[in-house]
């Protein structure tokens, strides 16, 4: 099979008729042109999924969405757990749930193995309720090019002006 964006290959398939149900509403609800858009969306998913499990040294990218209660230590813990995946964590949004409760989700990219680690190190975190990550085989451009530069030219991701110097 080509690998240009135009090409494509026809699959055939049969299924029970409840899950084929299922599917054409799911289809619906989602406001899809066609079964085949939802079904290639699902199989990169799931093609996303298996390469983390297959291909720890592999590059991804995605976000960790997390659900927890607790206090300022809860959040003191979380921030330690995120700091030591520095390179790992590229960015996270917090926002305050009811009943207190806190949402954070993070945008996440590198190996597959390193993106399991962290999210077993924050799963470990007493109060956190929910955990998940999402991946991606498609990765985000360089954040910055460094054109070979070294020291302190060139600051290291996440260190500021002042400890460069």
């Amino acid at each position: 099979m080509s690998t240009e964006p135009a090409s494509l290959a026809r699959l055939s398939m049969s299924l029970p008729a409840e899950l084929f149900r299922q599917l054409d509403i799911m289809v619906e609800e989602r406001g899809l042109p066609s079964r085949s858009q939802l079904i290639a969306e699902l199989i990169r998913h799931a093609l996303a999924e298996h390469e983390a499990l297959t291909r720890p040294e592999d590059m991804l990218a995605g976000t960790v969405t997390l659900v927890y209660s607790g206090s300022g230590r809860l959040r003191q813990q979380l921030a330690e757990t995120q700091a030591a995946y520095l390179k790992e964590v590229i960015s996270s949004q917090h926002v305050f749930l009811e009943d207190d409760q806190s949402l954070e989700v993070l945008l996440v990219q590198g190996p597959a193995v390193r993106l399991k680690e962290l999210c077993d190190a924050l799963r470990a975190i007493r109060g956190v309720r929910q955990l998940q990550l999402v991946t991606t085989t498609a990765l985000l451009p360089p954040l910055h090019e460094q054109d070979g530069l070294e020291g302190p030219t060139a600051p290291a991701r996440g260190r500021t002006k002042e400890s460069v110097a």
